[in-house]
């Protein structure tokens, strides 16, 4: 009689892996993730920035919200406290504007935008250099005024008010 070979039998075997000891593979999952972002927070540090005080708002203005033809009122400057930063008022026409408004320096400013002292609309934009538009009517003629203010000081901001086409 032949002599048989051996046979392997693979057979899958279920390991049941209590609740418990999946906590430390967890905890070192989130001990990478959380290194990672302190690496990264690091290496953000790591980068020349300019303070908010020593900043060249003219230059930052210039790439982070150039003048645009028509404009009827626009300024740029720092606020370094809480403090709200008044623009002197423009006679504007009665009529439909478009306020673009940006910032820099973490956080968030506020704008107000009033006719003879009478308020007309706010806006707000984060302070990440991103563009913020709000739409508004002067209801008549008058001496438009626009405030900048914020908590988050210090931080750089410009903003201009030009006709809705």
């Amino acid at each position: 009689m032949a002599e048989r070979s051996p046979v392997m039998l693979r057979v899958a075997a279920v390991v049941r892996v209590p609740a418990a000891s999946r906590v430390p593979a967890v905890l070192r999952f989130l001990k990478t993730a959380a290194g990672t972002g302190a690496l990264l927070l690091v290496l953000a540090g790591c980068s020349p920035m300019v303070s908010i005080e020593n900043a060249d708002v003219p230059a930052w203005k210039a790439t982070a919200l150039p003048s645009a033809p028509g404009s009827v009122l626009e300024d740029a400057g720092k606020i370094l406290n809480r403090d709200r930063i008044i623009q002197d008022a423009v006679t504007v026409p009665a009529g439909r504007y478009v306020l673009t408004v940006t910032c820099e320096g973490g956080g968030k400013a506020f704008f107000a935008v009033s006719v003879d002292g009478k308020p007309i609309a706010d806006a707000g934009a984060a302070c990440n250099g991103s563009r913020e538009i709000t739409k508004l009517t002067v209801p008549q003629a008058g001496a438009v005024e626009i405030s900048a203010s914020s908590v988050d000081a210090p931080l750089i901001y410009a903003y201009q008010l030009v006709p809705a086409k």
